[in-house]
């Protein structure tokens, strides 16, 4: 990346039997080398076989952005029509059982492995992940100190892991309760400065207890091999669109924390405190709750606190010509996240349905609107147009 608030998003996605609709337990070589022919290097294994990432080139609008992610769920799932599989984008496999999960051979893999036990084989998670170049890559400690209280609002709008491990989860956004199990998660340190986030990466190299800071897994993070703040927070959207509304908004907010940062407020214990209460109740109830306003703590329902948030950044998004793109997450707060949809599609398919053809028709339209092919109705609902 060479340029100020130019951006990329990550994706992962699960991959699944297109005809039953199960995880893949073993990813077949010949699709990915499919993969890798249609993308090119846009496109990675991850840490377990039922798993695939996408990446998109550096980016200066979200059209870009946009166009890129269409067309590689479009290669990928192309190319799984070949092999009989399909894939979607969320944040868990609502048919997923993490105990059959197989651990992808890669030597990175290989050391988490060992490292984390079998935390690793129950990472069956997937995220979004979006990059931002600052002016200054010195700055971007500070801005993610700054970051820390609007993390759970990103969070609250992207969440569509309400299911894990085959079962209603009570959360909208489970994946990050899985997640934190592991070291170095959930939001970040409140550093007060770059040379003491220095401090703490290098006391954790030399004491050999990681090897560098990518092994650093915070909501979001100083990038190690891109002069980025990444957002980590968020569950991977099923909607492409969401996924970019999402990175649009994060975009023009870290531009509002370079240029004109709110009244500074001290991150400190108790407040600290008050924003991993936001980031439970995200996780919790998604958009349907009431947030501590960080600034005021004051109790704000969650739509409000992030349509004032759009507001507040509009010119900024306006400068960097996103500013359709950041409205367009209001369009979330009226309808739902994909967590919303899910429950939504499984509660009137058990109607009819036992659970596991409930959470198959989950699927079914997850993969469906991944791809951005006509929703289909549960098959119950048909059985009773017919009758």
């Amino acid at each position: 990346m060479t340029e100020a608030y130019t951006f990329g998003i990550e994706e992962e996605y699960f991959l699944i039997s297109r005809s039953n609709l199960a995880p893949v337990r073993r990813m077949p070589r010949l699709f990915f080398a499919a993969c890798r022919a249609a993308l090119g290097e846009r496109v990675t294994v991850e840490l377990l076989q039922s798993q695939i990432e996408v990446m998109t080139s550096v980016c200066h609008t979200p059209d870009e952005a946009l166009t890129q992610l269409r067309a590689s769920r479009a290669a990928i799932d192309g190319a799984g029509q070949r092999f009989g599989l399909a894939v979607f984008a969320a944040g868990t496999n609502p048919l997923g059982e993490w105990r059959e999960q197989v651990q992808t051979e890669k030597s990175r893999y290989e050391a988490l492995g060992r490292d984390l036990g079998m935390l690793a084989q129950r990472n069956m998670l997937c995220g979004m992940h979006v990059h931002v170049q600052l002016p200054n890559a010195d700055r971007r400690v500070d801005v993610m100190t700054r970051l820390i209280p609007y993390m759970p609002q990103l969070l609250a709008l992207s969440t569509s892991s309400p299911f894990w491990n085959r079962q209603r989860s009570g959360l909208k956004g489970y994946r990050l309760a899985a997640y934190d199990e592991l070291p170095r998660t959930g939001l970040p340190p409140a550093f007060a400065s770059q040379a003491h986030y220095d401090t703490y990466i290098a006391a954790l190299v030399g004491a050999g207890v990681i090897p560098d800071s990518s092994f650093t897994w915070w909501a979001a993070r100083p990038s190690l091999k891109h002069p980025t703040l990444e957002l980590r927070i968020a569950d991977c959207c099923t909607l492409v669109e969401d996924a970019v509304a999402i990175a649009s908004l994060y975009r023009a907010l870290t531009k509002r924390l370079v240029d004109r940062p709110p009244p500074p407020i001290a991150v400190d214990a108790a407040r600290y405190a008050l924003i991993e209460e936001n980031k439970w109740r995200a996780q919790r109830y998604g958009l349907d709750c009431e947030m501590v306003d960080p600034f005021t703590l004051e109790p704000v329902d969650t739509r409000t606190l992030i349509a004032r948030l759009v507001e507040e950044i509009m010119p900024e998004a306006e400068e960097l010509g996103c500013a359709a793109s950041v409205r367009s997450t209001l369009a979330i707060l009226s309808r739902g996240t994909s967590a919303d949809r899910q429950l939504e599609i499984y509660q009137r398919a058990r109607r009819g349905m036992p659970r596991a053809d409930a959470l198959r028709e989950v699927v079914r339209w997850l993969s469906a609107a991944t791809i951005g092919a006509p929703e289909r109705a549960p098959a119950h609902e048909f059985a009773e147009a017919r009758a």
